[in-house]
């Protein structure tokens, strides 16, 4: 099994990549029908929109099943069991397709596959293609830059332009400055909520998580393993206890904040920084931050040599096809897949309705999502910084997950120590490695 890493160049020339005309799906007859069990809720509405439409063209029937946040692989486990199962699913990556690769067919002969970018975006088994990417997102720091100005305008700022912030120290001060003033600075804290609902945790267990991993497989030279060392755990406690204390709320009440909690703060102006991504867009505009003054940072935690790094992008969304489904439920989902990367209405919902930065040929430059935050990752590859790889789809378990997310609570409650959450890191991985693959 095999999955090459998506990297900044990668994504760039993605970004530039030529358009090959639509070629409209229609049947004559509506043959089998598709249920697709996505993954993103934040595109529930859109894909429920872009299915009807298809099935108003071609009579085909097309169920959009969205799972709520956080509980998919235990949702996909539950549907897979059913009489109807999911014809069109989803896998995070390689440890992702360890545990479904039985259930997916073979995507070679597909167009999805035919009108990748790059074979970066195929997820590989041997000779055979299981699993096509559908979207590269970005993730950081999103900040408010008039907040931030309005702070760099005060008596005794730390920084006189943002681009001093490049490294974890800087970060700190910064923020420790900004709770500090938050008063006269008309915000509730330097960082929104940092909750740990199923809605919110996955931000801190699974991307925040991400920038220790990158870092231990960048000095170690390697993709995946079997056993963490927790070699940057230290620089993990220091981001997180930078989230907790310069933060909106006390940490206490952070296991029934949501992210829609954190969303609204940052919207609302209630907070200069927020660690989210390109797909939080759908949730800030059109509030009181307006587009012009949103940016994104990278996540610094206190590495030597970030002032270098960029921000963390990648992929977890590839399309699988359930081979186990009835062969006309099969085709047909292979002709809507086919459609929504062809089809003006399809492009246009991934792109402008959705936000994604697509991985296909069929879908150019002019598609490019009215995102300033898909903007901002544009400018992080054009000012050369090294994109931190999305690690986090070798993460050995959704267990694994929950177990460091159990961890980071308790310490931000006061209820444990920072010694669970390296026990929960490294030898949890261990075992769920262990568990996983035996």
């Amino acid at each position: 099994m095999k999955m090459r890493k998506v990297t900044a160049l990668g994504l760039a020339a993605m970004m530039t990549a030529s358009m090959i005309p639509a070629v409209p799906v229609m049947a004559e007859e509506a043959q089998g029908s598709v249920y697709y069990l996505q993954f993103k809720p934040e595109a529930a509405d859109q894909w429920t929109a872009l299915a009807e439409k298809y099935t108003e063209e071609t009579g085909v029937e097309v169920n959009v099943v969205t799972a709520a946040s956080g509980t998919y692989e235990s949702t996909l486990k539950a549907e897979m069991a059913k009489d109807e199962v999911p014809t069109l699913f989803h896998v995070n990556g390689p440890v992702g397709l360890a545990t479904w690769k039985d259930y997916c067919r073979d995507l070679s002969d597909t167009d999805i596959y035919k009108e990748l970018k790059s074979e970066d975006f195929a997820l590989k088994d041997g000779d055979q293609v299981l699993g096509v990417a559908f979207a590269v997102e970005t993730y950081g720091i999103i900040y408010n830059k008039a907040l931030l100005n309005d702070y760099i305008a005060m008596d005794g700022a730390v920084i006189s332009d943002v681009s001093e912030i490049n490294n974890f120290e800087t970060l700190k001060a910064v923020a420790d400055d900004i709770q500090a003033k938050k008063d006269d600075l008309g915000v509730l804290g330097a960082f929104t909520s940092a909750g740990m609902d199923s809605s919110s945790d996955w931000r801190f267990k699974t991307h925040l998580a991400n920038l220790p991993i990158y870092y231990e497989y960048q000095a170690d030279g390697i993709g995946t393993t079997d056993a963490i060392k927790g070699t940057y755990l230290e620089n993990y406690k220091n981001i997180w206890d930078l989230y907790l204390t310069d933060s909106t709320c006390e940490p206490t009440l952070l296991s029934s904040k949501t992210g829609e909690d954190a969303a609204a703060e940052f919207a609302l102006g209630e907070a200069v920084f927020y660690q989210n991504g390109t797909w939080a867009y759908g949730d800030i505009k059109d509030n009181d931050v307006a587009d012009e003054d949103l940016g994104m940072l990278p996540i610094y935690i206190g590495v030597e040599g970030e002032e270098n790094q960029g921000l963390c992008t990648g992929t977890e969304n590839y399309w699988c096809i359930n081979k186990n489904a009835p062969e006309e439920d099969i085709q047909a989902t292979i002709d809507f897949l086919k459609w929504v990367i062809t089809d003006d209405a399809g492009k246009e919902a991934l792109t402008q309705e959705m936000g994604f930065v697509t991985t296909f040929n069929t879908i150019g430059d002019e598609y490019l999502p009215e995102n300033p935050l898909v903007k901002c990752a544009e400018e992080d590859i054009a000012a050369g910084h090294t994109a931190v790889a999305w690690c986090f789809p070798t993460m050995p378990s959704e267990e694994w997950k929950n177990g460091v997310g159990s961890a980071l609570l308790e310490y931000a409650q006061g209820t444990g120590d920072w010694s669970a959450v390296e026990t929960a890191f490294v030898d949890g991985w261990a075992a769920e490695y262990a568990a996983t693959n035996n």
